[in-house]
Formats: C-alpha cells, structure tokens, sequence
C-alpha cells in the first residue's frame, strides 16, 4: 500500500538540486523586482515630478498589476509549462527596466509600469505553485519560509549594489542592474526539473483527480474567511505600500544624491530581517498555528507609521524598518500559508493566490494616491498618521473576524512525519 497522499518522500539528488535551483530562483527574482520597485518613487521625484505625480504613475502600475492578478492565478491553475511563465514574465519586466533607462517622461514611464504590472502578477504565483508541485502541501510552510529567505538575501544583495551603482552613475544605472540579474534567475529557472512538478498538486488537487474536478471560483467567493482574509489584507496594503516611498519622496527633496542610499539601507534592514526570521516563521507556523503570527505582523504597522511622525533623524529612520522587516516577514509568508488552507482539496490554489494578490495590488495601488493627495494637501506627517489609522482598523477586523486557518489536527502533531523532515533537512 502506498504512502499516505500528504507525504513527501526523501528526495533524490535531482530533486535535491531542483530545490536548490528553486531557492536561488527566489534569489535572482528579488534582485530583479527590488531595482524596479521602490527606487522608481525616488527616481521620478529627483527627476522633477512632484508627489502626486508619482503616486498617479504607481497607482497605474498597481491597477494594471491588479487587473491581472485574478486572471494570472486562473492561467497558472491551468498551464503545464510554469518554468515557462517565469521566463516570459522575466523578458517583459526586463522591457520595462530598459524604458526606464531613458528620459523619464510621460510615456515612457507609463509604458514601463504597464510592463512591470502585466508582468509582476506571475512570478510570485507560479513560483509558489512550483514549490507547491515539488514538495507537497504537508512541506510547503518549511520550504516556502526558506524561499522567503532567499528572497529577501536577494533583495538586501540588490540593494548594496544598487546604492553603489545609483550613487557612482546616477538613477538610471538601477535599472541596467535590475535587467542585468534577470540572467541569472533565467538559469535557475533552467536548473529546475520540470518534470519533478507535480501539475494537480502545484494547484492544491488531490493526487489522481481529473483537471475537470477542480472546483468552481464560487467555491472560493462562498468561503466567508476567505473573503474576510482578503479584506483585512486589502486593508493591511493600503496602509504599508505607500510609506517606504513617501520616506524616499521626503528625504530626495531635500538630499536627491542621498535618496537611493537611504532606500537601500531601509530596505537592507527589512530584508535582513526577513532573511533570519523567513524559515522560523513558516516551521512556527505549522506547528503553532497563523493567526498569532498574523496579529503581531498587523499590530507593528500602525505602530511603524506613528513612529514616522517623531523624527527625521536618518538613523532612526532606518531603525524604524526592523518593525517593516517584521511585519513583511510574516504578511509575506503566512498569508500564502493561510490561502494554501482555505484552498486545499479544491484544485484553485493559484486562483485564490491571485484574488489575495488582487486585493493586495489594489490596497498598494490606492495607498500610494491617498499617500501622495494626503502629502499634497496636509504634509508628510498627516499622511503618515491616516495611514496608521488604516493599519489599525486592519488589525481589529483582523482579530475579530479571521479564525485560526491551520487544521487542529495538525497543531496537535508533535512535528512533521520524518520523510517531510528529510525534505527539508536534506537541502
């Protein structure tokens, strides 16, 4: 008789090297996205446009990016060639980088975002599918927090490069560099089995069902902590986007050469955190469940954009990003976590990761407008104090309406079977 469905068995050295090639996949994807995500904000505001400039020409880079969240997650469900999507999203976002090199103007920045957005809603969704293909639902919540880590090491790496190549060449030169690392993630995607993705299990199906048996989406919209979940983190997104940005905005009027560097050691301290705290979060939460995690990822975000409001000294500014680090750790990996639970056995994992995305991308897109109307009309610190409002009433809504997700018969387990350990011991 075979092993029970929901276990993994000790992987071989080739599925051993595909995990590795997954990992550093996470790596070189973070370089790419980190030179064409919040650097763009500090670039346009040293090139002359003025706030709400900025958050317009984000905001439309975010709607397109939402427009495609939902549909991306369908499309995922469904292709047999997710290495592929990779590939063909990494070319489209190298597009983008290369429109930016140029004179920042009207339409190219926008051609860029509508790039960069069409782009973005694949990458993150397929290769959480990918992961979800290779290891299983009983290991994904270790395998997934040490993608995270990868990740972030790879957004800290871009960031010191970044930092020194935008202080030396200028803001231009961040975009040669984003286009540049896509090499790299275009290989790791390359050393990555395709036939060690398992198709029904990369979107949460039952070993041995049809395609024709995934459910429908009204399976999803009929999940009311599910739809409660995707509110919360609407909520939880339109007050965190904005304010790494606004920060950049403010300090590039006064010190534009100073700008980039700052970003840099505010997103360096972000990733760091997430880097040591990326595998521990999703080992604590299979074993201790996601919600207690989720309430103290949503309890600092109010308290990060007060403390914006008291100083402008550099230092505790950037001091300030150990409570973003905290809150992007565990937003970032639980909430794949708490989708991959209210999803299992429906074959739509993909489709109701794009629906958390969706709500995601429009919180992110909306909050950079009402950051930049609030900064127009009332200054940076009103800005910060309404969006800290907003992260507030996200954390109420939070604790009183989303139960704990994680199944109790899985809190009661000691730990993982020994083979599911043996997946993630091994690499």
């Amino acid at each position: 008789m075979g092993a029970p469905k929901t276990q993994v068995a000790k992987p071989e050295p080739g599925r051993t090297q595909t995990l590795h090639c997954l990992e550093w996949l996470n790596f070189f994807l973070a370089d790419v996205q980190t030179g064409l995500g919040p650097f763009v904000a500090a670039y346009l505001a040293s090139s002359g446009w003025n706030a709400g400039s900025v958050g317009y020409a984000l905001t439309f880079g975010g709607l397109v990016t939402v427009a495609m969240q939902t549909p991306a997650g369908a499309i995922v469900d469904a292709s047999h060639r997710k290495r592929a999507l990779v590939v063909a999203s990494l070319t489209t976002l190298v597009c983008g980088a290369i429109l930016l090199m140029f004179r920042p103007t009207v339409a190219s920045v926008y051609s860029a975002q509508f790039l960069i957005g069409g782009a973005a809603p694949f990458l993150l969704p397929t290769v959480a599918a990918i992961t979800l293909g290779i290891v299983g639902a009983k290991a994904f919540d270790r395998q997934f927090g040490k993608n995270q880590a990868f990740n972030s090491a790879g957004n800290v790496f871009t960031a010191l490069v970044v930092a020194f190549v935008s202080y030396r060449f200028g803001y231009r030169a961040i975009f040669i560099v984003a286009a540049s690392l896509a090499i790299p993630a275009a290989v790791s995607v390359l050393g990555i089995n395709g036939k060690e993705i398992d198709y029904t299990r990369s979107r949460g199906g039952e070993r041995g069902e049809k395609d024709s048996n995934a459910k429908g989406f009204s399976t999803l919209v009929g999940n009311r902590t599910l739809v409660y979940f995707l509110f919360v983190a609407f909520l939880f997104h339109l007050a965190n986007a904005a304010m790494l940005p606004q920060l950049g905005e403010m300090l590039s009027k006064g010190n534009p050469k100073a700008a980039a560097p700052f970003m840099s050691a505010c997103i360096i301290v972000t990733q760091l955190v997430i880097a040591v705290s990326a595998a521990w979060i999703g080992k604590r939460a299979g074993a201790r469940g996601r919600k207690p995690l989720l309430l103290v990822g949503f309890g600092v975000l109010p308290i990060r954009g007060v403390l914006y409001t008291l100083t402008h000294f550099t230092g505790a500014l950037i001091a300030i990003q150990l409570l973003d680090g905290v809150a992007n750790a565990i937003f970032g990996i639980v909430s794949i976590l708490v989708i991959k639970d209210l999803s299992e056995g429906t074959g739509r994992f993909n489709l109701a990761a794009g629906a958390l995305a969706t709500m995601v991308g429009i919180g992110a897109a909306l909050s950079t407008t009402v950051g930049g109307v609030l900064i127009d009309h009332a200054g940076y610190r009103t800005s910060f104090l309404g969006l800290a409002a907003i992260a507030l009433i996200a954390f109420a809504l939070l604790l009183f309406l989303v139960p704990e997700t994680l199944a109790d018969s899985v809190l009661k387990e000691p730990g993982l079977p020994p083979d599911l350990d043996a997946v993630t011991e091994t690499i």
